[in-house]
């Protein structure tokens, strides 16, 4: 149990903890990962392996680290001390979400870029003719006349939503070598992004549970909305039609098993402490094990659902543009930024719609770096309770991970910071990090604290006994899943 000291908050209802999850879970992941990662690996028959994969990793995981939270009333590292041989696990767990807060925020700062950029009578990505802009721009509106001049002077085109991202908002460099100057604009944004992650989590987790009832639900007001008006644009049909018909042969592919595997970790946000630190404040006996059932569900569906609203409107685009469906649909920053853009400048009201859009998505951002920057903070006050659970110690802590991250993240808005930023994605919270996280994490409670004590702690807090299965998947199934 916690140390003595200062008195340790809790959620001031079960709602809380739940949309505090969702928050947390429902990440970009969902938005711009699962749907391609859907198209990519065999439409709808990639739902089975993915299925599968959350059966037998993400949901015991899940269930797992809310379960040991609730029951240490801990962070992610001080829950160590059932096996304090391996603390270090929770450090390594806590240094890869911290690594998160730093470079996740930045894809948040560029999302209110184009949502402040939005509110202008004609989208800036749609035209030519702009100071970032180059002799090779074309875009939608442009002929087939100067098309072919262009290629005449062997000179490749490149879109006006292409050269919006790299020239105007990017102004990227040629290499990592040189970083160039800061750009300003996204500096601002960066600015506003960590000081409303600051005052969001700084009074602690009854505040904090009180915004997620408009972050956490928004998003979805906005998404239906999307979807609404996706389904009824000419061509939708067919964009639906590639994300979810079924190509049976993907099924035997490894990389399609993989993909699943991967993304089944990152949805559901294990092997970060975020889950064990939420579940921390949870009172002892709350009934977390329906509460997993459900948020595991909501979780999962929100991803297909999402992926309706996407390919919806990217077959619409298709139509328009006379493109197939494999050269509009994109995944990670270029869905969001370059795909999905150009699909709203063809659309009438596109400013609205685009304005929505980037509503989403900074919603979706905001939410999840709020908890994240929560688990990183709760895992150092539990390991000093008596010194920093206090308010005034709470809040310089808040505050120095607030400073610490922003400083690094930096790096990232400046004119070369986009090479920082892929290293950052591509190592510091990659799928194999998180799978080995998971993987130690699972064997180690199962086999050195013990698989029967579990349950045995589990029955404890809920008054009944958890699905045996659970036991096989911790000790087992979830290990070997991780490895494979």
């Amino acid at each position: 149990m916690a140390e003595k000291g200062a008195e340790r908050e809790q959620w001031s209802s079960k709602f809380e903890f739940i949309l505090s999850v969702i928050g947390f879970c429902v990440g970009l992941g969902n938005v711009w990962r699962f749907p391609y990662l859907c198209y990519k690996n065999g439409g709808g028959a990639f739902l089975i392996p993915y299925v599968v994969c959350a059966l037998v990793g993400g949901v015991p995981m899940f269930f797992l680290e809310v379960g040991i939270g609730q029951f240490m009333s801990e962070g992610g590292i001080s829950v160590w001390k059932m096996c304090p041989l391996f603390r270090g696990i929770g450090y390594a767990a806590i240094s890869v979400c911290n690594l998160l807060n730093m470079y996740y925020i930045v894809i948040i700062a560029w999302a209110l870029y184009y949502f402040v950029l939005s509110f202008q009578s004609t989208l800036p990505w749609a035209t030519c003719g702009n100071w970032w802009n180059t002799a090779a721009c074309v875009s939608d509106a442009t002929n087939h006349s100067t098309l072919a001049e262009l290629r005449s002077m062997n000179i490749t085109p490149r879109d006006s939503v292409v050269e919006f991202w790299d020239n105007k908002v990017l102004q990227i460099t040629d290499g990592v070598d040189d970083m160039g100057g800061m750009v300003w604009p996204l500096f601002g944004c960066l600015i506003f992004c960590w000081v409303c992650t600051y005052f969001a989590i700084w009074k602690g987790v009854k505040v904090t549970g009180k915004i997620m009832y408009f972050t956490a639900t928004f998003p979805y007001v906005m998404l239906t909305a999307l979807l609404i008006r996706g389904v009824t644009l000419p061509g939708a049909a067919e964009g639906i039609r590639y994300y979810l018909e079924p190509k049976w042969e993907k099924i035997f592919d490894h990389q399609v098993w993989n993909d699943a595997g991967t993304q089944i970790f990152y949805s559901y946000a294990v092997g970060l402490g975020g889950m064990v630190a939420l579940g921390s404040y949870n009172k002892f006996n709350n009934n977390f094990a329906k509460q997993c059932a459900i948020l595991c569900a909501c979780n999962s569906l929100t991803s297909l659902f999402a992926g309706f609203g996407i390919f919806s409107v990217l077959g619409y685009m298709s139509l328009q543009l006379e493109l197939p469906m494999d050269k509009v649909a994109e995944a990670g920053p270029g869905l969001v930024f370059i795909a999905y853009p150009k699909a709203m400048a063809q659309m009438p009201f596109a400013p609205l719609w685009s304005a929505m859009f980037f509503c989403m998505i900074l919603m979706v951002g905001l939410d999840s770096q709020f908890v994240q920057v929560e688990s990183v903070v709760t895992a150092i006050v539990d390991l000093y309770p008596n010194l920093l659970r206090t308010r005034r110690g709470r809040e310089i802590v808040v505050a120095a991970v607030c400073l610490l991250d922003f400083a690094v993240g930096c790096s990232m808005v400046m004119q070369g910071g986009m090479y920082v930023f892929q290293l950052f994605d591509y190592f510091a919270a990659s799928g194999i990090i998180l799978l080995t996280v998971c993987g130690l994490e699972a064997t180690v409670l199962s086999w050195v604290y013990g698989a029967d004590r579990l349950m045995d702690n589990m029955d404890m807090m809920l008054g009944f006994r958890l699905w045996r299965y659970f036991k096989l998947a911790w000790k087992y199934i979830t290990p070997l899943q991780t490895c494979l």
